[in-house]
């Protein structure tokens, strides 16, 4: 984070009582969650409405084309796309019947099977990617400044450093995009605020 934001955001934290305190982390909370869903569901709206891709589908489907050789072993493929195992088991399931992955195994490692991309679910992930990064540029890129978008980047490093995010979750993840221009600090590109979805 930024030493002028980090000295300014410490000191009005140490400003604050108990009660107001109370009230600021509440909706610091309430508004990460609220932001969440709101960006969650449009996601999941406008790539299941295009491309009759669900979200879930989309994540799965990314991380296997960044992954070594468009594979990866179930229980790993769960941990990245957090589902649970028996709910990656059913949606590979539902993959596998559109013709979007198979199932395989490796000579190399028997420890389990594998979720393998086919050329299919790859040309579905690319129509699909446009739209993604549409409904992200609108809804969440749009809303800040470079600078307010790597402060946020830093604090999300202080609560989700965790190790599944290293290394090849990164490498899956893929750069950012850039932010469009603003016209100030605050300035938002398609105007407006980000308001539930209906």
């Amino acid at each position: 984070m930024l030493t002028a934001t980090a000295v300014t955001i410490a000191s009005e934290q140490d400003a604050l009582g108990e009660e107001d305190r109370s009230e600021v982390v509440q909706r610091a909370w309430r508004g990460l969650l609220r932001a969440h869903a709101c960006l969650a569901k449009r996601l999941d709206s406008e790539l299941e409405r295009a491309h009759r891709l669900p979200m879930s589908s989309y994540e799965v489907l990314h991380h296997l084309e960044h992954s070594s050789g468009g594979r990866m072993r179930m229980c790993d493929l769960a941990d990245q796309a957090q589902l649970s195992r028996s709910g990656l088991t059913r949606l590979v399931d539902r993959l596998q019947r559109d013709g979007l992955l198979e199932r395989c195994s490796c000579e190399q490692d028997a420890r389990g099977s594998y979720a393998c991309l086919t050329a299919d679910g790859r040309e579905r992930l690319r129509e699909a990617r446009g739209t993604h990064l549409a409904v992200m540029r609108e809804h969440f890129f749009s809303r800040f400044s470079e600078t307010e978008l790597q402060v946020l980047a830093d604090m999300w490093e202080r609560i989700a450093p965790c190790g599944a995010w290293s290394g090849e979750a990164q490498r899956a993840a893929g750069p950012a995009p850039a932010p469009p221009a603003h016209n100030g600090a605050h300035g938002h590109a398609n105007g407006g605020m980000l308001r539930p979805a209906p």
